[in-house]
């Protein structure tokens, strides 16, 4: 006897938004239909395991069946079924979960590892109906002999009435909707490669076998069963489309390292193998499985602004989201992996994370983790270290500078610079701290554009002559980063390039202030044919066979200041540093300015010196045809 009833009206209202709000994207169906197949399987499982309720077990499995000429799908499962109530609750009640109800009346299925029950929210069936107009299931109680079969449209109402069907279990037939002109083509969901792709991407990891009778383009073999050259035919097979065991729910000494690296070639899309991966188990107060790996280069568009970071989230087995930005800190951006946890908080159609401080935990902790893996491979294999900081050191470093510091602890052994007594290798902080020199309070570098410019400056030569080792920062973040982190180990960074009175002795200040008193005449006709270009014009202690040098003040260097004025966003408020232009005052060419007696000759010589200290600071001089002029004047002086 056929029974035909109505939806509620608010849950024919509810049902709307189900098809046409609540799912972003149609394709979802396929993986909340499997979902409940796979619930349907654990429900059955878990009740046959109790001796009282008699159940024999069977070879558990979710068959999917596309037939093109019918246009429909069936999702076939041999689990728990359903009774005639249990439909009227679970299918003619939207919003209604069984699967919940479950859970409330077995309280101790949650303790069993191997049950997992997804859904929750009794709303994923009925996303069926974004693809679908009609929609049959048949299913039959594991509890009663009696099996019925469920029909609706997804509009009004539905029906149910008794019928045949030899073993528990449910088989979902979707009647798929006519092909959109120029929209949705919904006859693609019948296609092989399709579903695969589908069960792949969604529910691979669904711990039951997913079948499908699959068609397979193959050689055709003689009488001795060898392949005959040319001659080829279909034929069919029932395949298992689907992984069932994650590998990052494997043990570890299960798992081969090819296994790993075609995992990451394939799921990534890379060439290469990967430069190391992390396989992460935690359970307690938060729990979780990763996978995380470290590229052997960089992404090709790690720094364009479409690049999207990332992990891959699953939930019970489930592909949720990809790229899901709040499992890792913009400074790991390069990484990449997957987390899986049962602790997640979804949003009703399971696309997104409900916000939820097991993110933010879940990010810290992974954060640590692959940042004491990384000081591990530094410590144990530099040169694979090596491989890593020339690809994303900069990275390391940003992730001191965007946190304002507050990450200095965790991150400070990483880095690593080439030095003045170590050009051609880098060193670490650590390695600085240990080779510098007794009496030494600060941590000295030199910064320019790139290495070739830093070994040009002038400001090097005291410190070669007194056997000081120099960082190089030849990076654009390096002075923020050193800016923020203030110190290392208690010992201050020090730009050479910045005047620090307090560094000079009581001989050497008065010994410059008698200089600077001695030659006003010519400092100050310096300043002024250099007025606007920098703030100060005097006396060094630092050159040694170099006749001037640039030095700033308060903490911005001619670097930093190039770096912040390439900002847009600044528009036509430019940074500028104060700049000094310090003399040598033991090289040949002060004493021979100091025979200069025409104020417009020292301005001219004085500007010559600017601009010949900027080129070996590595900065372009704002008036070349000037900056030549002036030298054919001079010479043309000379030469007569």
């Amino acid at each position: 006897m056929k029974e035909t009833k109505e939806f509620q009206a608010e849950s024919q209202e509810l049902l709307n938004l189900m098809i046409n709000s609540i799912y972003s994207n149609k394709e979802i169906f396929l993986r909340e239909l499997i979902s409940n197949a796979s619930d349907a399987l654990d429900k059955y499982r878990y009740q046959a395991l109790k001796a009282e309720n008699n159940l024999p077990a069977k070879d558990y499995a979710i068959e999917l069946i596309p037939n093109k000429k019918e246009r429909t799908l069936i999702i076939k499962d041999n689990g728990i079924g359903m009774s005639k109530k249990e439909i009227e609750n679970n299918l003619g009640t939207i919003a209604r979960s069984g699967s919940k109800e479950f859970l409330k009346k077995y309280k101790d299925f949650k303790k069993d590892e191997s049950m997992n029950i997804i859904g929750q929210f009794g709303v994923g069936f009925y996303s069926l109906f974004m693809v679908a107009n009609k929609v049959e299931v048949l299913t039959r109680s594991a509890h009663e002999d009696k099996a019925y079969l469920f029909c609706s449209d997804g509009k009004k109402s539905y029906t149910i009435e008794d019928a045949n069907k030899d073993e528990s279990g449910t088989e979902i037939k979707v009647y798929l909707k006519k092909d959109e002109k120029d929209g949705e083509e919904y006859s693609s969901y019948l296609d092989e490669w399709k579903i695969k792709d589908l069960v792949k991407k969604y529910s691979d990891y669904i711990r039951y076998p997913i079948k499908m009778m699959c068609t397979h383009h193959v050689n055709k073999k003689d009488e001795k069963g060898e392949d005959i050259k040319d001659q080829y035919e279909d034929i069919t097979s029932l395949d298992i489309l689907n992984s069932m065991v994650p590998l990052w729910k494997k043990n570890k000494n299960e798992i081969k390292e090819e296994e790993i690296n075609e995992f990451y070639k394939n799921k990534y899309y890379d060439y290469e193998n990967p430069l190391m991966h992390l396989l992460i188990h935690v359970d307690g107060l938060i729990s979780y499985d990763a996978l995380l790996f470290i590229p052997s280069h960089a992404p090709l568009n790690l720094y364009s602004e479409n690049y999207e970071k990332g992990l891959d989230l699953y939930a019970k087995g489930i592909f949720i989201k990809e790229k899901c930005k709040e499992l890792i800190p913009d400074y790991l951006k390069f990484v990449k992996g997957l987390v899986e946890s049962n602790d997640f908080s979804l949003n009703i159609s399971r696309e997104m994370l409900q916000s939820s401080p097991l993110l933010r935990k879940i990010e810290d902790n992974l954060e640590k983790k692959i940042i004491d893996k990384l000081l591990d491979l530094k410590e144990h294999d530099k040169d694979q270290y090596l491989k890593f900081y020339k690809e994303f050191g900069n990275h390391i470093k940003f992730g001191i500078y965007s946190s304002y510091g507050s990450k200095k602890d965790l991150l400070k052994d990483l880095i690593m610079f080439k030095s003045l007594k170590h050009p051609e290798e880098y060193i670490s902080l650590k390695e600085y701290l240990e080779n510098m020199k007794k009496e030494q309070e600060h941590i000295y570098y030199a910064s320019s554009k790139n290495l070739d410019q830093i070994k040009l400056l002038p400001q090097l030569e005291k410190y070669r002559q007194d056997d000081v080792d120099v960082l190089y920062f030849d990076q654009e973040v390096d002075e923020f980063m050193a800016m923020m982190m203030n110190d290392y180990e208690k010992k201050t960074f020090k730009n050479i390039s910045s005047i620090d009175q307090n560094e000079l002795s009581k001989e050497e200040k008065e010994e410059i202030d008698t200089l600077v008193a001695s030659n006003k005449r010519l400092l100050d006709n310096i300043l002024e044919a250099l007025k606007g270009e920098v703030d100060e014009v005097t006396f060094s202690n630092k050159l040694v066979s170099s006749p001037v040098c640039i030095t700033t003040k308060d903490g911005l260097s001619m670097s930093m200041e190039e770096t912040l004025n390439q900002n847009p966003a600044r528009g036509e408020n430019e940074v500028k540093a104060r700049k000094v232009l310090e003399i040598n005052p033991k090289h040949n060419l002060f004493k021979a300015l100091q025979k200069l007696t025409d104020d417009e000759e020292m301005k001219q010589y004085g500007s010559l010196l600017y601009d010949e200290a900027l080129l070996l600071e590595g900065f372009e001089i704002k008036n070349k045809q000037n900056f030549v002029e002036k030298i054919n004047e001079l010479l043309v002086k000379a030469i007569n």
